[in-house]
Parts: C-alpha cells; structure tokens; sequence
C-alpha cells in the first residue's frame, strides 16, 4: 500500500483519529464502544491462571480483558454478597 493510498483522518467526536484509507473512512458509531471511564492495570499472573483465562475468553468469545473485567465483577459482587 502506497503512502498517498493511507491518510489520517479526524472524526467529529473530539479527540478521535483514524485511518482513512482510498475507499470508505470513518463511519459515526463505527467500532468497538466505550464502557465508561476505564483503568489500565498490569498484572503478574502464573501461566497456569494466564492459559485458564485464554481458555475462558475463546469459550465465551470475549477478549481476555472482557473475560478478566467479568471475572472481576463477578468476584466483587460475590463478596458484597457475604461469600468468601
């Protein structure tokens, strides 16, 4: 793909960038919503957890960090709950 084939564009929401390629362009609504205001972390986790997670995500079809984030909500609303 040549260089003039690929340009920057700006999206009508503020501070959005895309790529605009020779056909198509940015479509209002396109790709993958938000879920509110968000964190990263950084985990270490042993690899047996880390293959169990992989596992989990590609049953449910989620990502791993839809996965992890439904585990963690799981987890929490449990505890408020009284359980472990």
């Amino acid at each position: 793909m040549s260089s003039d084939q690929v340009k920057v564009g700006v999206s009508n929401k503020e501070g959005q960038l895309g790529f605009v390629f020779a056909r198509g362009g940015l479509r209002e609504g396109a790709g993958r919503k938000r879920i509110g205001i968000t964190r990263k972390v950084s985990l270490t986790l042993p690899e047996a957890l880390w293959n169990t997670i992989e596992t989990l995500s590609q049953e449910a079809g989620v990502s791993r960090s839809e996965a992890i984030r439904q585990l963690l909500e799981a987890s929490v609303s449990d505890h408020r709950d009284g359980g472990r």
